[in-house]
Parts: structure tokens; sequence; C-alpha cells
């Protein structure tokens, strides 16, 4: 079971701003509170306090890429300019696993497979014993159709925020109510046709 898909920046927003992450989307699939919360917070307060702990789990992400990419001597991208080639940016991206202990910032542990496309973070916060290896092609279709069709790393870089409802379809098709799917080849290649097809109207 996935819980949660996120969408955010790894590389400064701004000049000057290196340390900044900036979470451009979030979708969760289960209705169960994602971090103890004290009693007697109001709905404005109990949001806000929901948001810092998902910048937790992207501001993890965006360390866990940097260590990455160092220790294999790439330079950070400096810009958010869109890849040539979405297929190749996705197939050559970085990525990680790590495991979030109880609290931090989840009532119970989890685990966040990440993957790093030039200056965007793509995660998925999953249950600790989910299939990783079918988890990690899950979230490559997902970034490769999020650049393909979304184009999120054009400029501004913030095109994701007017785009939620195609979003909202990819994480329909491709991860339903946060279930992975198991499929063939057949089964991939008429997903894919259906979610070209949408984002053509």
């Amino acid at each position: 079971m996935v819980h949660g898909f996120l969408i955010h920046t790894l590389c400064p927003v701004s000049a000057g701003s290196s340390s900044v992450c900036r979470v451009l989307y979030t979708r969760f699939f289960c209705s169960e509170p994602r971090v103890p919360l004290p009693a007697g917070l109001d709905a404005g307060t109990e949001r806000l306090l929901q948001k810092e702990q998902m910048m937790v789990v992207a501001r993890q992400v965006k360390s866990a890429c940097t260590l990455s990419r160092e220790a294999a001597g790439k330079t950070p991208p400096e810009s958010c300019l869109p890849p040539l080639d979405e297929v190749a940016a996705v197939q050559e991206a970085d990525c990680g696993v790590f495991r979030l202990g109880v609290g931090e910032p989840f009532q119970e542990e989890k685990t966040v497979l990440w993957l790093g496309v030039l200056s965007l973070g793509f995660s998925l916060v999953c249950e600790p014993h989910e299939n990783l290896l079918l988890a990690e092609g899950t979230l490559r279709t997902l970034a490769r159709h999020c650049l393909e069709h979304l184009h999120f790393l054009g400029p501004p870089g913030t095109d994701v925020l007017l785009k939620v409802d195609r979003t909202e379809v990819l994480l329909d098709r491709l991860l339903p109510h946060g279930q992975l799917l198991f499929a063939n080849h057949r089964f991939i290649h008429s997903l894919e046709k259906e979610i070209a097809d949408y984002m053509t109207k």
C-alpha cells in the first residue's frame, strides 16, 4: 500500500535560496492521521501542522538526493530547464530509499522511495514491507508522464499548481487508491493510451 505521493523541488527556486525545498503537490491515499495531533487544534492549525510534516519528507529526500549526487561526482542542476528527452531523464534519474521511524512524522514506520529528475523530486511514501521493485517501476512511470504531459520542469517551474486535475488523473490510473498494480505489457500499453487520450483533450 502506498500512503502518499509528493512532487517537490530539489534545486534552489531562486538565487540565494539553496536550502529551500518547495512542495509542489501532495496526494495521500489513506484517511488515518499522518501525525499525532494534540487535542483541541482547529482545522486551520491542523492543516498547517500536517503541511510541515510533508516538508519533513521532502527535505529528507532533498538531502538524500544531494548526498547521492555528490557521491557519484555529479554537479547539481543550476536551473529548472526541461529535459530534452523525458524518457532518458527518468532513466538516468537518481533513485533511493530510506525508512522513517515512528513519529518521523507518521504514526507508524514508513518507507520512502524517491526519484530525483534534474531539479524535481518524486516520492512515494509506502508501507515498510511494500514491494520496492514494483513501487520503483510505478514511480518512474508517474515521473515520465508528469514530465511528458505536464511539463513540470518548464519555466517558471510551478505549472504543477495549475494542472492538479491532470496529476489526479495520472494517479487514479497508475496508482488507484494507493494500490500498486501488477500489470503485463499489454495492460500498461492500454493504460498509457488512455492517459495520452485524456491529456490531449
